[in-house]
């Protein structure tokens, strides 16, 4: 993938220093094998990919609004199959049909578009690049939000601790419509995020990618650390990686010894508020059980 105007000059795209975002999607178009067609909701993804008039995409794309980046993709399956049965693509290689959207985008604004989608069996890949949160718009929270985030609309104060709700559990969600294929990802495990991608690329059928896609701006962290940042969220059981094929979870990778999320938090600036806290020990001992709680949940779905 690369940046491409109609004078065919090439440039780079214009996402903020250390963002991983041109990694997913390279990732993902790099291991297609044909013809696709990509539909990106409005996003981070979005607006730097296609400033006018310039266009990171050498594949026929279409700009979704916020909310309804799957239908866009269905509708493109669907009229894909309707000239199948009229001949009129006879002697063409079925493209494969992908979405790319935030969280923003799909655990919020898209859900009920992606929902639908997977209810109706379309045929595409859906990719979330999760950066847990609204970057694009000025880095409010999202259903993806961590607690203890403070954002623009969750701050941190005397009164508040920045976001006081556990974030929405995307992957069930969607494993609850039965996919033909779905996994979550993560930006510091490259290697696992490709054979994901691969198999749901191969899958015929609805499939799911949830990427781990850490974001400078909001989270607040040197932009040189963003992979290890990413590495170190699996590390901590923050970001299990898992999959699901077939009806059945399976597990990607367990970490060799168990770190605290404790020291996840510590690398981000939008969580410093909480280690000036009189009551810090009670919150993080709520936070690591939270996610030991969620960690125990993804074992024994996997049966681990």
């Amino acid at each position: 993938m690369s940046i491409q105007n109609t004078q065919e000059k090439v440039s780079a795209m214009t996402t903020c220093a250390g963002c991983p975002i041109g990694l997913v999607a390279r990732t993902v178009l790099g291991l297609v094998d044909g013809p696709a067609v990509v539909t990106g909701a409005t996003g981070c993804m979005e607006v730097t990919s296609t400033i006018y008039p310039n266009t990171s995409w050498k594949v026929p794309y279409i700009h979704s609004v916020f909310g309804n980046a799957g239908a866009t993709i269905s509708g493109v399956e669907t009229a894909w199959r309707a000239l199948e049965e009229r001949g009129k693509v006879k002697d063409q290689k079925k493209p494969k049909f992908i979405a790319f959207a935030g969280d923003g985008g799909s655990y919020d604004i898209g859900l009920q578009a992606l929902s639908g989608a997977l209810e109706r069996g379309h045929d595409f890949l859906f990719v979330t690049y999760d950066n847990e949160g609204y970057m694009n718009t000025g880095h409010q929270r999202s259903g993806a939000t961590p607690i203890g985030s403070s954002t623009e609309t969750t701050p941190a104060g005397k009164e508040s601790i920045g976001k006081s709700i556990r974030r929405k559990d995307l992957m069930q969600i969607v494993t609850a419509h039965r996919p033909a294929y779905a996994a979550t990802a993560n930006v510091g495990f490259l290697a696992d995020f490709e054979r994901k991608v691969k198999k749901a690329l191969e899958a015929k059928g609805p499939s799911f990618i949830l990427v781990f896609s850490p974001c400078v701006p909001l989270w607040k962290y040197p932009e040189s650390q963003t992979i290890n940042i990413a590495k170190l969220g699996t590390e901590t059981n923050f970001w299990p990686l898992y999959e699901y094929e077939n009806g059945e979870y399976k597990l990607s990778y367990e970490p060799k010894e168990k770190i605290s999320v404790e020291e996840f938090y510590k690398t981000q600036g939008r969580f410093k508020h909480l280690f000036k806290r009189k009551d810090k020990e009670k919150i993080f001992a709520d936070i690591q059980d939270i996610t030991d709680k969620e960690w125990k949940k993804v074992k024994k779905l996997c049966n681990n």
